[in-house]
Formats: C-alpha cells, structure tokens, sequence
C-alpha cells in the first residue's frame, strides 16, 4: 500500500483523465493556471469480501484516514462510507458498494463470477485502486448489467479507479457561487448532469454539488469495442456548520443524484 498520499492522489488522478478527457479541460478552464483543491474522490465496488467498501477503505486508512459517515441508497441498493485524512486540505474519499444479494440470480452469478478472477492479493497491491478490472467481460454481459444496475455494469466495465474527482469551489478564487462555475461550464460547452435539477443540495443542508456527466470512450471488451460512458467531473460547494466549521460529510439525497453522471440510458 502507498505510504504517501499525495502519490496516491497523483497515480489516480492520472488514470482518471486518462479515462476523462474532459477533466483536463475543465481543470483548465476553472483553475486559469492556479493549482485545484480537490474536495474528495469517489470509489464504487461490489458488498463481496474480496473487494468490499472495507478492502478500498483500507489503502487510505493506511494513510491516516478514518471512516467518518454511513449513507444508504434504498432504490440504487447501494451502501456508501465517506473517509477524512487528519489535513484537512487531503481530498475526502466517498467509498460505496453494490448490495450484490438485492438484485436478481443472474446479476449475482455475473458479479460472482468478475471478482472469482481477481487475485486476493492484488487487492492489497499499491496500485489496486487505480488498476482498473481484473476480468474479462463482453459487452453483452455488459448490457446484461446495465438493464438491471448502471452501478453494476460501470464498475464490470472500468473496475477500480476514481469514479470522479471533485472540485473544491471553496478554493477557487474567481468563483463564488455554484450557478456562476456550472454558467462557465455551459458555456464551454460541457454537458451537467441534470437529474434532480443541475445543482443537487442547497446551503440550508450545507452542501450544493453539481456535475459533467461522464465522458464517452471507446472501450475494449471481450468481444467487441463500444462507446460507453466512463468518468466524470464534479464540483462542491461547502457551507459553514452554526459552530463556524466547514460541513465535510455528504448529502445521501444529492450523492443519489450524482451517481446518475455515468448513465449510459
């Protein structure tokens, strides 16, 4: 396991913009050359011992993070974890699972059948969380997924990586307000995730995010190349709790919301 993070955050954040073209460029339309504070990434996987929420977890609490927040997702049949470092300028990292058992016999038998191929001990591997799938899968099983969980299919196509990087609002200077970064996006020409309106929370819950949704590529599956969505870019604003603190959890209402960023319907 990494024992640095900020060469852990580099390593991911190389293989998300190589997933994400986009990224790069909305990085560089939002930053004008100052460095981008990253509010938290986010990881999604399957409630299976090998590869559970804890197994990810455990690359950052080896860094000094600890678990800070449960969210449920009751209609996406999702379980999620956020994790703090003790710097408070280290992005956040939001970890959650697929809840294999919801879902129908031959989802279950499919996703069984993925995680049979990772080796164990890659999992604890330094590059485990950016080093993509272990497995082979075709596009039909892909879209076997798909039909039943977009969650599911996403992460049978791009295994384990950095679903986004999000940028910290809070930290850019010519920005204020999330109306006026989602404006420059439009304006750019890049696309905002509108499920539940583009900007997701409001100050009164302490947290407004708002979105791109994800970028399409080209992927290589087992039998043929297909163009499905991949990664995404999103961007948060915090708002101070009544003791003055910046809030730092989640809202489960709008994280629902932002998962809907790598829909391929």
């Amino acid at each position: 396991m990494h024992t640095d993070v900020n060469a852990l955050f580099d390593a991911l954040w190389q293989d998300y913009i190589e997933m994400t073209p986009s990224a790069a460029k909305v990085h560089a339309l939002l930053s004008e050359g100052q460095p981008i504070v990253n509010d938290h990434i986010a990881l999604r996987t399957f409630n299976i011992a090998k590869v559970n929420l804890d197994v990810l977890a455990a690359h950052f609490e080896a860094l000094g993070y600890k678990a800070c927040g449960d969210y449920r997702f009751e209609a996406k049949k999702l379980v999620a974890k956020h994790f703090e470092h003790p710097d408070p300028t280290q992005p956040k990292v939001f970890i959650s699972e697929l809840i294999v058992e919801a879902f129908s016999p031959e989802l279950q038998a499919t996703v069984h059948a993925l995680i049979e191929q990772v080796d164990v001990e890659a999992t604890t591997a330094d590059n485990f969380i950016y080093s993509g799938p272990h497995w082979q899968v075709d596009y039909k099983t892909y879209q076997s997924l798909l039909a039943e969980s977009e969650y599911a299919a996403w992460v049978a196509a791009f295994g384990y990586r950095a679903n986004h990087f999000t940028v910290s609002i809070n930290h850019l200077e010519k920005y204020d307000t999330i109306e006026a970064v989602n404006e420059s996006l439009k304006q750019a020409g890049f696309v905002l995730n509108s499920a539940g309106g583009e900007i997701k929370g409001s100050a009164e819950v302490l947290l407004e995010q708002s979105s791109t949704m994800a970028d399409k590529i080209n992927l290589e599956f087992a039998d043929m190349s297909a163009e499905i969505p991949s990664c995404f870019y999103e961007f948060a604003l915090r708002y101070p709790k009544p003791d003055g603190d910046i809030y730092t959890g989640f809202v489960a209402a709008s994280a629902d919301k932002i998962f809907e960023s790598t829909n391929a319907q």
